[in-house]
């Protein structure tokens, strides 16, 4: 019997620019790295391949007749997909403003970005710290991965995880050690 190795995704998740040394685009992606605290350059490849597929999807349906069934059925399901994430509001209702959408706007929304934004960490860096090493939850779930994406009736149940010493868990390691020093030399002292 022939035997199964690992079942195993082969999709890239991100693509690689064109042209490697182009210097416009390299000043642009490296602010856009620091300014949203990402780990290096494919963080931002991945998310402008999510929204290449958006436009190439509104594109082509742009094409199709006003009338036609697909274009209002799968029109009006990417619209909600993108209301959903609030990279549109509700004003917002043409495919066009789908084509108009910016990395920026996806950066937004990711966890990272919000934990820094509502005031729980100190800076974009420290956001990315506190979610991965599990501070942070949303709603009950507690989420590690910093580029989650929040839907906009999540957004306002994003807080300290309950297990976490900022959310009133039980103290960390090293404030523990100094609570049981501070005991041992304050019993010696009497």
């Amino acid at each position: 019997m022939p035997q199964v190795g690992f079942y195993r995704n082969y999709g890239k998740t991100y693509k690689k620019p064109r042209r490697p040394f182009e210097k416009e685009r390299l000043d642009a992606e490296l602010k856009l790295v620091g300014e949203y605290g990402l780990r290096n350059k494919r963080e931002l490849w991945r998310v402008q391949v999510v929204l290449s597929k958006i436009r190439n999807a509104a594109r082509t349906l742009l094409t199709l007749d006003d009338k036609d069934a697909k274009r209002i059925f799968e029109g009006q399901a990417l619209m909600r997909r993108l209301y959903k994430y609030a990279l549109l509001n509700e004003t917002q209702d043409k495919l066009d403003y789908a084509l108009a959408l910016q990395p920026n706007d996806f950066l937004e929304r990711r966890l990272q970005t919000l934990v820094f934004k509502q005031g729980l960490a100190k800076s974009i860096h420290h956001a990315r710290v506190l979610i991965r090493q599990k501070h942070i939850r949303v709603g009950k779930q507690v989420v590690d991965v910093p580029s989650f994406m929040v839907r906009v009736d999540s957004q306002k149940h994003i807080d300290f995880a309950l297990t976490s010493p900022f959310g009133g868990g039980r103290p960390g390691r090293v404030k523990r050690k100094n609570a049981a020093s501070k005991s041992a030399g304050g019993g010696d002292d009497e």
